[in-house]
């Protein structure tokens, strides 16, 4: 259905921006409609049956209605034009959109578990029929088509909130399994299992919900780039014969589809540096053209023909790689005086590496005085990746 849809009301010639959104707001109305109707048929199941599993049902299809708008509106502000006051845009809306699901959700798993104790304490005699069995299996096969949508059109154009609301759909596909299984076991065997089954449904949404904030808090609070978008971005920016290497590459999430990088390039100092400057302008304008980003490279000139100073990075890469293959370095320097020599360079290492920064100096500078000599000092500048380790 979405797909047909799509043919007649998305424009394929259009930007990426605007065909982002237009699958966003189809898939929101879609999931309003049937969200909806959802609602409708489990509230006259609820109602026939006296089931407070059924009867809670409904009412996360309802509160998924609501969820559905709050999307809708959050890809139409996301869409919005930079400003003066938001030069960036309003990508970022999604997000809050997302959170703003995220917690509906959590409330009204809340309210269920809540309802549900009631009705283990006080149980009460649940009826079935025909109708009822019906009308749960029709549900559970729609919100499983809700799932595939949402998550393959979610693929499609990148999209956090799109991927939650998948999430939301299947766990609502399993939770109404849930209560069809209750409903058959109250009906043949007289037992009521209808209140355990709605805490067990509550735990479900509960658990969708937390997926969801943590699918829309990661980028709101600032994440690591896909292992696959670094490795583009390397590959593009190294197929220049100028540029010998990069480090210290930042992305900026300002939403889906708004992504700004920065990056330091290293190229020889021994170049043209107007030759070097065309270069990386034109590394700007491909990754603006290929990946949708804008660029800021800074160069980084490194001596390329000294054979005394490759010695040394190759002895001092050699230590680091005996400390811990993990550790990466750049921007080596030798600055050489009357009485010592300085080593100048910069390593990257995890996060949560296993040696501080105090004793990873003092290991490194103890090993260069041995191969090296005494009067060879390391001035090293410790920082930690901001892409994925």
């Amino acid at each position: 259905m979405i797909t047909l849809l799509a043919r007649f009301l998305i424009h394929e010639k259009d930007d990426k921006t605007r065909i982002r959104q237009s699958y966003g707001v189809l898939c929101g109305i879609v999931g309003i409609a049937l969200n909806v109707l959802l609602f409708a048929g489990k509230l006259l199941a609820g109602m026939l049956s006296n089931s407070i599993a059924i009867t809670a049902d409904p009412l996360n299809n309802l509160s998924d209605a609501g969820s559905s708008l709050v999307t809708l509106i959050g890809f139409r502000l996301a869409g919005a034009k930079p400003d003066s006051e938001h030069p960036f845009g309003h990508g970022r809306m999604e997000y809050i959109s997302g959170l703003v699901v995220a917690a509906a959700i959590l409330l009204m798993a809340y309210e269920l578990i809540r309802d549900s104790i009631g009705k283990i304490r006080h149980p009460k005699e649940t009826e079935t029929s025909l109708l009822v069995f019906i009308i749960l299996a029709v549900s559970i096969f729609v919100k499983l088509y809700m799932a595939y949508y949402n998550r393959s059109i979610g693929r499609q154009i990148g999209s956090a909130a799109m991927k939650a609301t998948a999430t939301d759909s299947l766990s609502d596909a399993c939770a109404t399994t849930v209560v069809f299984a209750a409903s058959l076991v109250g009906h043949y065997t007289g037992v009521q299992i209808d209140g355990w089954c709605g805490v067990l449904v509550g735990l479900f949404i509960m658990y969708a919900g937390v997926q969801a904030a943590k699918e829309t808090l990661d980028p709101l609070l600032g994440q690591p780039p896909e292992k696959e978008l670094v490795e583009e971005i390397h590959r593009i920016v190294t197929a220049h014969e100028q540029i010998c290497g990069i480090h210290d590459l930042i992305v900026h999430d300002y939403g889906p589809g708004r992504q700004m990088i920065s990056l330091h390039a290293e190229v020889p100092a021994e170049g043209n540096i107007l030759e070097t400057h065309d270069a990386i302008d034109n590394v700007e304008k491909e990754l603006q053209e290929k990946l949708g980003c804008e660029a800021t490279i800074h160069m980084d000139p490194i001596i390329t023909m000294d054979k005394r100073i490759y010695q040394l990075k190759m002895m001092v890469l050699e230590m680091l790689n005996e400390i811990d293959p993990v550790i990466t370095m750049h921007d080596f320097r030798v600055v050489t005086g009357p009485t010592h020599t300085n080593l100048i360079f910069d390593i990257i290492v995890p996060f949560k590496f296993h040696i501080d920064d105090e004793a990873l100096t003092g290991r490194l500078e103890a090993m260069v005085k041995e191969r090296v000599g005494e009067s060879y000092y390391i001035a090293m500048t410790i920082d930690r990746a901001y892409v994925k380790e």
